[in-house]
Protein backbone atom coordinates (compact mmCIF):
# COMPACT_ATOMS: atom_id res chain seq x y z
CA UNK A 1 0.00 0.00 0.00
CA UNK A 2 1.27 3.40 -0.79
CA UNK A 3 0.22 6.41 1.39
CA UNK A 4 0.25 9.97 -0.04
CA UNK A 5 -1.21 13.11 1.04
CA UNK A 6 -3.97 14.79 -1.26
CA UNK A 7 -3.02 18.37 -2.54
CA UNK A 8 -5.11 20.13 -0.02
CA UNK A 9 -3.65 17.95 2.95
CA UNK A 10 -0.22 18.87 2.07
CA UNK A 11 -1.85 22.44 2.06
CA UNK A 12 -2.52 21.87 5.89
CA UNK A 13 0.47 19.96 6.37
CA UNK A 14 2.39 23.18 5.12
CA UNK A 15 0.38 25.72 6.77
CA UNK A 16 0.09 23.75 9.88
CA UNK A 17 3.97 23.41 10.40
CA UNK A 18 4.53 26.86 9.68
CA UNK A 19 2.19 28.30 12.10
CA UNK A 20 3.90 26.04 14.83
CA UNK A 21 7.10 27.09 13.82
CA UNK A 22 7.16 30.80 13.87
CA UNK A 23 4.55 30.84 16.75
CA UNK A 24 4.81 28.05 19.41
CA UNK A 25 8.12 29.06 20.25
CA UNK A 26 9.96 27.80 23.42
CA UNK A 27 10.10 31.07 25.02
CA UNK A 28 6.03 31.20 24.70
CA UNK A 29 5.60 27.57 25.67
CA UNK A 30 8.09 28.27 29.12
CA UNK A 31 6.55 31.46 29.54
CA UNK A 32 2.80 29.13 29.59
CA UNK A 33 4.53 26.95 31.75
CA UNK A 34 4.59 29.45 34.34
CA UNK A 35 0.41 29.50 34.22
CA UNK A 36 -1.69 27.65 33.05
CA UNK A 37 0.21 25.68 30.38
CA UNK A 38 -1.79 26.93 28.12
CA UNK A 39 -0.65 29.87 25.70
CA UNK A 40 -4.11 32.01 24.80
CA UNK A 41 -2.82 34.00 22.24
CA UNK A 42 -1.61 30.67 20.07
CA UNK A 43 -4.67 28.72 20.94
CA UNK A 44 -6.67 31.89 19.86
CA UNK A 45 -4.76 32.05 16.49
CA UNK A 46 -5.08 28.38 16.31
CA UNK A 47 -9.13 28.15 16.51
CA UNK A 48 -10.18 31.23 14.70
CA UNK A 49 -7.48 32.79 12.79
CA UNK A 50 -6.39 28.94 10.94
CA UNK A 51 -9.77 27.63 12.26
CA UNK A 52 -7.85 24.46 12.72
CA UNK A 53 -10.05 23.66 15.83
CA UNK A 54 -12.93 22.37 13.76
CA UNK A 55 -10.85 20.26 11.10
CA UNK A 56 -12.31 17.03 12.02
CA UNK A 57 -15.67 18.26 13.39
CA UNK A 58 -18.63 17.45 10.58
CA UNK A 59 -19.90 20.95 8.75
CA UNK A 60 -23.50 20.03 10.96
CA UNK A 61 -21.27 20.94 13.95
CA UNK A 62 -19.71 24.13 12.65
CA UNK A 63 -16.25 22.15 11.74
CA UNK A 64 -14.91 21.61 8.08
CA UNK A 65 -15.83 18.44 7.73
CA UNK A 66 -12.32 16.75 6.96
CA UNK A 67 -10.90 13.52 8.86
CA UNK A 68 -8.65 12.09 11.26
CA UNK A 69 -5.91 11.91 8.87
CA UNK A 70 -5.73 15.95 8.49
CA UNK A 71 -6.36 16.04 12.45
CA UNK A 72 -3.40 14.00 12.48
CA UNK A 73 -1.58 16.00 10.14
CA UNK A 74 -2.07 19.13 12.57
CA UNK A 75 -1.33 17.20 15.60
CA UNK A 76 2.19 16.11 14.20
CA UNK A 77 2.58 19.81 13.54
CA UNK A 78 1.87 20.95 16.89
CA UNK A 79 3.75 18.22 18.71
CA UNK A 80 6.79 18.71 16.81
CA UNK A 81 6.93 22.17 18.69
CA UNK A 82 5.51 20.96 22.40
CA UNK A 83 2.79 23.93 21.95
CA UNK A 84 1.54 24.73 24.51
CA UNK A 85 -2.09 24.03 23.20
CA UNK A 86 -5.26 22.36 24.65
CA UNK A 87 -4.91 20.01 21.56
CA UNK A 88 -6.08 17.18 22.86
CA UNK A 89 -9.65 18.54 24.60
CA UNK A 90 -10.69 18.80 20.72
CA UNK A 91 -10.28 15.25 20.26
CA UNK A 92 -11.52 13.79 23.77
CA UNK A 93 -14.33 16.20 25.11
CA UNK A 94 -15.00 17.63 21.45
CA UNK A 95 -15.37 14.65 19.77
CA UNK A 96 -17.73 13.29 22.84
CA UNK A 97 -19.92 16.02 22.68
CA UNK A 98 -20.28 15.85 18.81
CA UNK A 99 -20.71 11.91 19.27
CA UNK A 100 -22.65 11.06 22.24
CA UNK A 101 -24.72 14.48 22.76
CA UNK A 102 -27.91 16.09 21.20
CA UNK A 103 -28.51 18.46 18.76
CA UNK A 104 -29.54 20.95 21.87
CA UNK A 105 -25.84 19.83 23.40
CA UNK A 106 -24.00 20.49 20.34
CA UNK A 107 -25.25 24.01 20.04
CA UNK A 108 -24.78 25.01 22.95
CA UNK A 109 -21.40 23.51 23.37
CA UNK A 110 -19.56 22.96 20.07
CA UNK A 111 -19.47 26.76 18.93
CA UNK A 112 -17.65 27.97 22.37
CA UNK A 113 -15.10 25.20 22.61
CA UNK A 114 -14.28 25.66 18.50
CA UNK A 115 -14.07 29.13 18.48
CA UNK A 116 -11.33 28.86 21.80
CA UNK A 117 -13.72 31.15 23.95
CA UNK A 118 -14.01 27.95 26.21
CA UNK A 119 -12.00 25.02 26.88
CA UNK A 120 -13.03 21.58 27.76
CA UNK A 121 -11.25 18.86 29.10
CA UNK A 122 -11.82 15.29 29.86
CA UNK A 123 -11.63 12.18 31.56
CA UNK A 124 -12.98 8.56 32.86
CA UNK A 125 -13.11 7.56 36.51
CA UNK A 126 -14.79 3.81 36.90
CA UNK A 127 -15.37 5.09 41.08
CA UNK A 128 -17.61 7.96 40.07
CA UNK A 129 -20.95 7.39 41.99
CA UNK A 130 -23.76 8.38 39.87
CA UNK A 131 -27.34 9.03 42.07
CA UNK A 132 -29.63 10.75 39.32
CA UNK A 133 -28.05 13.21 37.71
CA UNK A 134 -25.43 13.76 40.71
CA UNK A 135 -21.77 12.53 40.25
CA UNK A 136 -19.33 12.24 43.04
CA UNK A 137 -16.00 10.55 42.99
CA UNK A 138 -12.57 11.38 42.24
CA UNK A 139 -11.24 11.73 38.69
CA UNK A 140 -7.43 11.72 38.55
CA UNK A 141 -5.09 13.05 36.04
CA UNK A 142 -7.49 15.16 34.00
CA UNK A 143 -5.35 16.57 31.25
CA UNK A 144 -6.10 20.69 31.30
CA UNK A 145 -8.39 20.51 33.61
CA UNK A 146 -7.15 23.68 35.68
CA UNK A 147 -7.76 25.37 32.52
CA UNK A 148 -11.09 23.73 32.16
CA UNK A 149 -14.88 25.56 31.38
CA UNK A 150 -16.28 22.25 31.19
CA UNK A 151 -15.54 19.08 31.69
CA UNK A 152 -16.78 15.78 30.30
CA UNK A 153 -16.98 13.00 32.47
CA UNK A 154 -17.40 8.91 30.75
CA UNK A 155 -17.72 5.75 33.15
CA UNK A 156 -18.68 2.74 31.42
CA UNK A 157 -21.21 3.45 28.68
CA UNK A 158 -22.53 6.59 30.36
CA UNK A 159 -21.40 10.42 29.76
CA UNK A 160 -21.76 13.76 31.47
CA UNK A 161 -21.29 16.99 30.71
CA UNK A 162 -20.39 19.03 33.81
CA UNK A 163 -19.40 22.93 34.00
CA UNK A 164 -16.36 23.59 36.01
CA UNK A 165 -18.63 26.20 38.47
CA UNK A 166 -20.59 23.67 39.22
CA UNK A 167 -21.65 23.49 42.80
CA UNK A 168 -19.98 20.27 44.31
CA UNK A 169 -17.03 20.29 42.31
CA UNK A 170 -13.40 20.73 43.12
CA UNK A 171 -10.46 21.50 40.82
CA UNK A 172 -6.51 20.80 41.89
CA UNK A 173 -4.24 21.60 39.61
CA UNK A 174 -1.33 19.33 39.81
CA UNK A 175 2.11 20.11 39.76
CA UNK A 176 3.56 17.19 37.35
CA UNK A 177 6.41 16.13 35.03
CA UNK A 178 5.13 17.72 31.88
CA UNK A 179 4.66 21.09 32.68
CA UNK A 180 3.34 21.53 28.88
CA UNK A 181 0.48 19.56 29.03
CA UNK A 182 -0.68 20.04 33.05
CA UNK A 183 -3.16 18.07 34.83
CA UNK A 184 -5.58 18.32 37.89
CA UNK A 185 -7.79 16.02 39.86
CA UNK A 186 -11.39 16.96 39.97
CA UNK A 187 -13.84 15.68 43.09
CA UNK A 188 -17.21 15.67 42.91
CA UNK A 189 -19.39 15.66 45.42
CA UNK A 190 -23.12 15.55 44.13
CA UNK A 191 -22.09 17.58 41.77
CA UNK A 192 -24.90 17.80 38.64
CA UNK A 193 -24.39 17.21 35.32
CA UNK A 194 -26.39 16.69 32.33
CA UNK A 195 -26.16 13.39 30.45
CA UNK A 196 -24.94 12.83 27.17
CA UNK A 197 -27.86 10.60 24.83
CA UNK A 198 -25.32 8.14 24.10
CA UNK A 199 -22.96 7.71 26.31
CA UNK A 200 -21.22 4.69 24.88
CA UNK A 201 -20.28 6.73 21.49
CA UNK A 202 -19.08 9.81 23.80
CA UNK A 203 -16.98 6.94 25.35
CA UNK A 204 -15.59 5.08 22.28
CA UNK A 205 -14.98 9.50 19.99
CA UNK A 206 -13.30 9.91 23.51
CA UNK A 207 -10.52 7.53 23.10
CA UNK A 208 -10.54 7.00 19.64
CA UNK A 209 -9.76 10.96 19.35
CA UNK A 210 -7.28 10.79 22.19
CA UNK A 211 -5.40 7.65 21.27
CA UNK A 212 -4.83 9.03 17.78
CA UNK A 213 -3.76 13.11 18.80
CA UNK A 214 -0.80 11.54 21.49
CA UNK A 215 0.13 9.18 18.73
CA UNK A 216 0.11 11.99 16.06
CA UNK A 217 1.64 14.32 18.68
CA UNK A 218 4.35 11.88 19.53
CA UNK A 219 5.54 11.32 15.95
CA UNK A 220 6.31 15.32 15.33
CA UNK A 221 8.39 15.09 18.75
CA UNK A 222 10.18 12.35 17.43
CA UNK A 223 11.00 13.69 13.94
CA UNK A 224 12.08 17.08 15.87
CA UNK A 225 14.33 15.08 18.25
CA UNK A 226 16.03 13.88 15.15
CA UNK A 227 16.43 16.56 13.51
CA UNK A 228 18.16 18.58 15.76
CA UNK A 229 19.82 15.63 16.90
CA UNK A 230 20.95 15.67 13.30
CA UNK A 231 21.60 19.48 13.11
CA UNK A 232 23.87 19.27 16.12
CA UNK A 233 25.81 16.24 14.72
CA UNK A 234 26.84 18.67 11.63
CA UNK A 235 27.87 21.49 13.77
CA UNK A 236 29.79 20.05 16.88
CA UNK A 237 33.42 19.51 16.19
CA UNK A 238 35.75 16.69 18.22
CA UNK A 239 38.99 16.07 17.23
CA UNK A 240 39.06 17.76 14.50
CA UNK A 241 35.64 16.18 12.68
CA UNK A 242 32.21 16.93 13.07
CA UNK A 243 30.54 14.21 15.82
CA UNK A 244 27.73 12.62 12.81
CA UNK A 245 30.99 11.68 11.10
CA UNK A 246 31.59 8.84 14.13
CA UNK A 247 30.17 5.75 13.32
CA UNK A 248 29.03 4.73 16.20
CA UNK A 249 26.85 8.31 16.34
CA UNK A 250 25.84 7.93 13.16
CA UNK A 251 23.82 4.33 14.04
CA UNK A 252 22.25 5.92 16.55
CA UNK A 253 20.65 8.56 14.50
CA UNK A 254 19.88 5.99 11.59
CA UNK A 255 18.04 4.06 14.65
CA UNK A 256 16.16 7.17 15.35
CA UNK A 257 15.27 7.50 11.94
CA UNK A 258 13.84 4.09 11.43
CA UNK A 259 11.97 4.20 14.59
CA UNK A 260 9.87 7.53 13.09
CA UNK A 261 9.07 6.45 9.89
CA UNK A 262 7.66 3.37 11.47
CA UNK A 263 5.86 5.62 13.53
CA UNK A 264 4.80 7.59 10.86
CA UNK A 265 3.19 4.54 9.03
CA UNK A 266 1.17 3.80 12.33
CA UNK A 267 -0.15 7.10 12.49
CA UNK A 268 -1.33 7.42 9.39
CA UNK A 269 -2.37 3.42 9.27
CA UNK A 270 -4.76 4.53 12.36
CA UNK A 271 -5.65 7.56 11.12
CA UNK A 272 -7.27 6.37 7.97
CA UNK A 273 -8.55 3.10 9.84
CA UNK A 274 -11.08 5.43 11.55
CA UNK A 275 -12.13 7.45 8.23
CA UNK A 276 -12.50 4.47 6.75
CA UNK A 277 -14.73 2.53 9.43
CA UNK A 278 -12.30 -0.76 9.20
CA UNK A 279 -12.73 -3.41 11.07
CA UNK A 280 -9.18 -2.89 12.40
CA UNK A 281 -9.14 0.67 13.83
CA UNK A 282 -9.00 -0.06 17.17
CA UNK A 283 -6.16 -2.18 16.94
CA UNK A 284 -4.02 0.02 14.92
CA UNK A 285 -5.25 3.09 16.82
CA UNK A 286 -4.12 1.15 20.16
CA UNK A 287 -0.80 0.05 17.82
CA UNK A 288 -0.12 3.92 17.06
CA UNK A 289 -0.53 5.22 20.48
CA UNK A 290 2.01 2.60 21.97
CA UNK A 291 4.51 2.57 19.28
CA UNK A 292 4.59 6.06 18.82
CA UNK A 293 5.06 7.38 22.31
CA UNK A 294 7.61 4.69 23.24
CA UNK A 295 9.65 6.11 20.29
CA UNK A 296 9.20 9.59 21.17
CA UNK A 297 10.39 8.62 24.46
CA UNK A 298 13.27 6.43 23.09
CA UNK A 299 14.19 9.70 20.67
CA UNK A 300 14.04 11.97 23.31
CA UNK A 301 16.41 10.04 24.96
CA UNK A 302 19.06 9.87 22.18
CA UNK A 303 18.39 13.53 21.70
CA UNK A 304 19.76 14.26 25.00
CA UNK A 305 22.82 11.55 25.31
CA UNK A 306 23.76 12.40 22.11
CA UNK A 307 23.60 16.34 22.94
CA UNK A 308 26.70 15.57 25.17
CA UNK A 309 26.99 17.72 28.18
CA UNK A 310 24.75 20.77 26.81
CA UNK A 311 21.92 17.85 26.20
CA UNK A 312 21.84 17.44 30.37
CA UNK A 313 21.02 20.67 31.46
CA UNK A 314 17.61 21.58 32.37
CA UNK A 315 17.40 24.36 30.40
CA UNK A 316 17.77 22.91 27.36
CA UNK A 317 14.63 21.73 25.39
CA UNK A 318 15.65 18.09 25.23
CA UNK A 319 14.09 18.19 28.25
CA UNK A 320 10.57 19.70 27.14
CA UNK A 321 10.19 16.78 24.27
CA UNK A 322 11.67 14.40 27.25
CA UNK A 323 9.10 14.93 29.66
CA UNK A 324 6.09 15.36 27.12
CA UNK A 325 7.03 12.09 26.07
CA UNK A 326 7.60 10.11 29.02
CA UNK A 327 3.24 11.62 30.30
CA UNK A 328 2.14 10.76 26.71
CA UNK A 329 3.57 6.81 27.38
CA UNK A 330 1.26 6.50 30.81
CA UNK A 331 -1.75 9.08 29.63
CA UNK A 332 -4.99 7.48 28.28
CA UNK A 333 -4.24 4.17 29.25
CA UNK A 334 -0.93 2.52 29.72
CA UNK A 335 0.96 1.20 26.85
CA UNK A 336 1.27 -2.46 28.70
CA UNK A 337 -2.75 -2.22 28.77
CA UNK A 338 -2.83 -1.31 24.44
CA UNK A 339 -0.52 -4.09 23.70
CA UNK A 340 -2.33 -6.26 26.30
CA UNK A 341 -5.14 -5.82 23.74
CA UNK A 342 -3.88 -5.94 20.68
CA UNK A 343 -2.54 -9.54 22.01
CA UNK A 344 -5.58 -10.42 23.11
CA UNK A 345 -7.43 -9.64 19.48
CA UNK A 346 -4.75 -11.43 17.64
CA UNK A 347 -3.66 -14.65 19.35
CA UNK A 348 -7.08 -14.60 21.67
CA UNK A 349 -7.04 -17.10 24.48
CA UNK A 350 -3.06 -17.96 23.38
CA UNK A 351 -2.50 -14.32 24.62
Amino acid sequence: MEFLFTDEQKMIEETAQAFFRENATSKRTRAAMTGDGVDRDLWNAFCTELGFSGIAVSEDNGGSGLGMVEFAIIAEAAGATVAAIPLLTLATAVRAIEFGGNNEQRNEWLPLLLSGEKIAASGESSELEVSGDALSGIVNHVPYGGSADIFVFHKDDAAWIVPANTPGLRIEALTTLDQTRPFATVTLDGARGVSLDNGAAAAAASNTGGWLCLAAEALGGAQTCLERTCEYARDRVQFGRQIGSFQAYKHRLADMMISVEQARSAVYWAACAVDEGAADAQTSLRAAKSYCTDTFFQCAGDMIQLHGGIGFTWEHDAHLFFKRAKASQELLGSNHLHREYIATEILGEAS
